[in-house]
């Protein structure tokens, strides 16, 4: 087998080109040496591409300016998509010989024919064949192949191609569906490298951008139909509704006419330079499948006098009777695949290619002979523009500069779709700035006004995403923030906590400030106690006006005057000290809150005490002999009230230099409030204080009980024994109202403690006496209070 199309220079080019897309199948028997393979359907497309190489070598040899007096020449073959062959082809090309298939004497080794070779159009092909002539350092230079993994110069380094490589392209690709809001897709490849490796990459670059493949399937255009059908039920069970298919135009054109036997309309395809801008897959698409579908592209381009070069084709130089041309047909007027031109920036990468190695050429013949003698260092090294202004260039993996257009399919009135550019991709821009969409009217699949394809949808503020198992990431559901736990922003993974003197709102998306509670004197609770505080204030001082009033009366004068008014001035102050409790606690008041309750009432107690031990001394003086009264008299009476008030005061004061009380947020007690109140510092020192008034309590109560029966017509043991039962029973309860009792509850139990006792003090003590001076006055003689036998009261 010779070369499809051929021609003598001074140096030569290698073509490799799939001129045909597929072979006749055969059994071999492997009883004899196979045959060679026999092509068919013609792939008009490759034959475009043989063309375009061939007018730029052409161009060459026309120009003075490059390469002036040196002829170039081609062997172009035809692989018909074998990678077999493919390889085959590429090894005559390295060594010189033509391919043959039978014993030949001719000697295996020759010089080089080829400088270097355009082609293949896929990426596998390429792969093998820049595996097998790397080590020789023949350039490989493709227009077509983008898999990424062509771009590793260690497994290939001969390999250049003058489009950019599916590493940009996966990337920006990924960036388009990001970009449009698409979190949940299908994902649809070519099985081989070109679709395996583009898909990789996209997948990668896909999940670090939050995006979730439903499905990715391999589909290749030899498939049978059961893997077809099977790739046809995903999509019909899938709840994506965009497809992103790293597809070559190839496998997409079997595809397309399965998906329109099923109908499956309404999904947003997502497209690769690999079909994207096809118009034979478009004119395909009768069904409308595809229409509204987005992409990238290689970039528009006019290369002048290409067309009219095509469209001036010869015959091939083919030993076949397949084609009977003589040579002087005109296809300006043909209006078929060959003819149609939409492919031109894949001819300029042909065209870019060729030049490619002409300016290496170029450069390597014009140098001293200290030049580097290799053509693929100098290739390298180019950089040069085109006629068209384009800029070539290759980096250190043999790639050019990634740049693409963003394509829409728009079909028109009358069937045909428009492929209209609706942005561009440019890697040399950084990287905010490389996506770029312009201001343009995009067609969606169906007409739709707006494709949306997640598998959950935004979780709004005041929510959070929670993974539901067993499904990607994409797949969540939306859990309200707890109570105090806020998310300000859509889609937040996590709910924070709010600083403790701040609550949650309603929607849960913002802190709002706790209300600080304590209680305060415009609430009615604390209203209420503060009217009852003056209140006890209120009439002990009319008791005590009255009994100054009265006081020369035997009932004022009974039981020592001075500690009755002692009495009512104590609990004047323990009606007043109630009102520290009230209001917004401070420093001062947390300490003098608790103080001056604690002393007071040791004040009162002591002198409720003083009384109870006069009525015993008085009995005991009234029998003969006794000499108990000189042993507590007036003098004394007040000592012990001063000695046992004193002892209070050194527990307070203990309490408030080891540790007093302080003013303190209560954060625990209610999940939205703030509980303002004065913690007890020292527990000891509280229980303290309080464990010595309920001793003195308990002692006066004692006395007093034992006194209750003495022969008086008015007995004062009686009125204490009952105002100390009040007093010790509701201190007794006040103790677990006050542990149980929430917030300002607890500080509205301890007034109500200091209340209830107060008023009873005053009420059993007090009352009595004021009833018979004012309203029995007849009974508030000497004679009447003594009573038959009854003690004489000094």
């Amino acid at each position: 087998m010779k070369p499809q199309l051929s021609k003598d220079g001074d140096i030569m080019f290698g073509g490799i080109f799939s001129l045909h897309s597929s072979w006749k199948d055969r059994q071999d028997t492997y009883m004899h040496k196979p045959l060679p393979l026999q092509c068919t359907s013609l792939n008009f497309r490759d034959f475009q591409f043989a063309q375009a190489m061939l007018f730029a070598i052409e161009e060459i040899n026309n120009s003075t300016d490059l390469l002036p007096g040196i002829s170039l020449g081609y062997k172009i073959y035809d692989v018909c998509g074998s990678i077999a062959r493919s390889v085959r082809v590429a090894l005559a090309l390295a060594n010189g010989n033509e391919v043959v298939f039978a014993p030949s004497k001719e000697q295996c080794t020759k010089p080089v024919q080829v400088q270097a070779i355009m082609g293949e159009s896929s990426s596998s092909p390429c792969m093998a064949i820049a595996t097998v002539i790397g080590p020789f350092h023949i350039p490989l230079i493709s227009h077509y192949a983008t898999c990424a993994c062509l771009s590793d110069k260690t497994k290939y380094p001969s390999f250049l191609r003058t489009i950019p490589s599916d590493y940009y392209q996966s990337r920006a690709l990924a960036q388009l569906v990001k970009h449009f809001g698409w979190t949940w897709v299908g994902a649809i490849r070519t099985n081989d490298d070109y679709g395996n490796n583009g898909m990789a990459i996209f997948t990668e670059t896909a999940q670090k951008l939050g995006i979730c493949l439903e499905y990715s399937v391999s589909f290749f255009r030899t498939d049978p139909p059961e893997k077809v059908q099977h790739i046809i039920n995903i999509i019909k069970t899938s709840t994506s509704k965009v497809i992103v298919a790293f597809l070559s135009h190839r496998d997409l054109d079997v595809l397309i006419h399965e998906l329109s036997q099923h109908n499956l309309t309404g999904y947003q395809w997502v497209g690769v330079e690999g079909w994207i801008f096809d118009f034979q897959t478009a004119a395909m698409d009768r069904h409308h499948i595809l229409d509204g579908a987005i992409g990238l592209s290689i970039p528009k381009a006019h290369v002048s006098g290409m067309k009219e070069f095509m469209l001036n084709v010869k015959p091939l130089n083919s030993s076949s009777n397949e084609l009977e041309c003589t040579g002087d047909e005109d296809l300006s007027g043909v209006q078929n695949i060959f003819t149609d031109m939409s492919l031109m920036p894949l001819f300029n990468n042909v065209y870019k290619g060729v030049y490619a190695v002409a300016y290496a050429l170029h450069s390597m013949l014009s140098c001293n002979k200290t030049c580097n003698n290799k053509i693929l260092q100098h290739i390298r090294k180019i950089h040069f523009k085109t006629k068209e202004g384009d800029e070539v260039y290759f980096n250190e993996n043999g790639d050019p500069a990634a740049k693409y257009e963003i394509i829409n399919w728009q079909p028109t009135e009358n069937g045909i779709v428009d492929f209209v550019t609706v942005g561009l991709y440019d890697t040399s821009l950084p990287a905010d700035k490389q996506l770029n969409l312009q201001n343009k009217s995009l067609i969606w699949t169906q007409n739709s006004q707006q494709v949306m394809s997640v598998c959950s949808e935004k979780c709004p503020p005041g929510t959070q995403k929670v993974l539901q198992k067993g499904k990607p990431i994409c797949c969540y559901d939306c859990l309200r923030c707890a109570e105090g736990e806020i998310s300000n922003i859509t889609d937040s993974i996590t709910c924070v906590r709010c600083h403790p003197e701040f609550w949650s709102n309603e929607r849960r998306d913002a802190c709002v400030k706790k209300e600080a509670e304590f209680l305060s004197y415009e609430e009615i609770m604390g209203a209420l106690l503060t009217a009852a505080s003056l209140f006890g204030t209120c009439m002990t001082a009319v008791v005590a006006f009255i009994f100054f009033r009265y006081r020369q009366t035997p009932i004022v004068r009974a039981n020592n005057s001075e500690l009755s008014f002692l009495l009512l001035f104590s609990l004047t102050l323990c009606f007043l000290c109630s009102l520290t409790f009230i209001g917004r606690p401070s420093e001062w008041s947390c300490m003098l809150r608790h103080t001056a309750f604690g002393i007071t009432f040791v004040l009162c107690i002591s002198c409720v005490l003083g009384k109870t031990i006069v009525v015993l001394m008085a009995f005991r003086a009234a029998r003969p002999g006794s000499n108990t009264m000189k042993w507590f008299g007036p003098a004394q009476q007040k000592l012990s009230v001063l000695g046992f008030t004193l002892i209070q005061v050194v527990i307070c004061i203990l309490w408030l230099s080891i540790s007093p009380p302080f003013p303190f947020k209560n954060f625990k007690e209610f999940k939205d409030k703030i509980i303002l109140e004065c913690a007890l510092g020292s527990a000891v020192g509280f229980w303290a204080v309080l464990g010595y008034i309920g001793v003195l309590a308990m002692l006066c109560f004692s006395l007093a009980f034992l006194a209750r029966k003495l022969p008086d017509n008015f007995n004062e043991a009686k009125l204490i024994t009952f105002s100390m039962l009040i007093f010790c029973a509701v201190w007794i309860t006040f103790i677990p109202a006050y542990v149980s009792s929430p917030g300002k509850f607890s500080v509205a139990v301890e007034i109500f403690a200091i209340l209830a006792s107060s008023f009873g003090l005053l009420i059993c003590i007090f009352i009595p006496k004021c009833y018979i001076i004012l309203l029995q006055p007849e009974k508030n003689t000497k004679r009447n209070m003594m009573g038959k036998g009854a003690p004489k009261l000094s």
